[in-house]
């Protein structure tokens, strides 16, 4: 659970509770293991409270080069040097280090979990930039039939944005979040992936948000993320 804040590591969590530095509901824990409900305790670390009652949900728009983590090793650049320091909060889902665009981050554990969950299909809707262009028909079979390490993805949607002559703009809606998805299909076909930006997720669109620069989501806006996008043809191109 303190994992899930974003505060800490999994391993550095356990070394806190083990040190007696938690409490839970007003109560000292030793036990890494111990098991609470996702929603309700109050936990707070050296007798500063981690979680709040009230969901909060931050978007950013993530730049190119910053890592969704909270510390780097090697002192790059991470999303947190971007977001406000209070409350606590933890990323729902990730960009990979190369790639931008919509990021939500939540105080709410529970919430985030239920979002993230692949039984809820939740879509989230990229912009790609590759070189050199797919054709029609490359880029139908890779919406209908579509796998990674031999093992079946569900089908995505695919539409042509604009083709410059050596790259194209292609639009991808995925109903799941495998690592890397776009990118591993993308490199089976020997297509390069240059830009890969994230637009929307479910009907929560990023909007005029430049790089670096976050808002507060407004509660009504939550259920615009599990509504399912507008429905494109699949690998549906101008015709020439």
């Amino acid at each position: 659970m303190l994992s899930k804040t974003g505060l800490c590591s999994r391993t550095v969590a356990a070394e806190w509770i083990r040190a007696g530095r938690v409490e839970v509901d007003g109560r000292r824990v030793h036990d890494p293991e111990a098991r609470f409900a996702l929603s309700g305790p109050k936990i707070c670390v050296d007798g500063i409270e981690v979680t709040a009652s009230t969901r909060r949900v931050l978007l950013l728009h993530k730049p190119r080069g910053v890592l969704s983590t909270r510390r780097d090793e090697k002192g790059r650049a991470t999303v947190y040097d971007l977001l406000p320091k209070s409350p606590w909060l933890a990323p729902v889902g990730r960009l990979d280090q190369a790639s931008s665009g919509l990021l939500l981050f939540s105080n709410d554990p529970h919430w985030a979990q239920q979002l993230l969950d692949p039984d809820q299909h939740v879509a989230k809707t990229y912009h790609v930039q590759i070189r050199p262009p797919l054709s029609a028909s490359a880029a139908a079979q890779l919406a209908t039939n579509p796998t990674l390490d031999g093992k079946p993805c569900l089908p995505l949607r695919i539409r042509e944005l604009r083709c410059g002559g050596k790259t194209q703009w292609l639009e991808f809606i995925l109903q799941e979040g495998r690592n890397r998805q776009i990118r591993r299909l993308l490199a089976a076909s020997d297509t390069e992936v240059l830009r890969l930006l994230r637009v929307a997720v479910g009907n929560l669109p990023l909007g005029a948000l430049r790089p670096g620069e976050w808002r507060w989501l407004r509660s009504e806006e939550e259920d615009l993320l599990r509504q399912a996008p507008f429905a494109h043809d699949i690998a549906r191109f101008p015709p020439k």
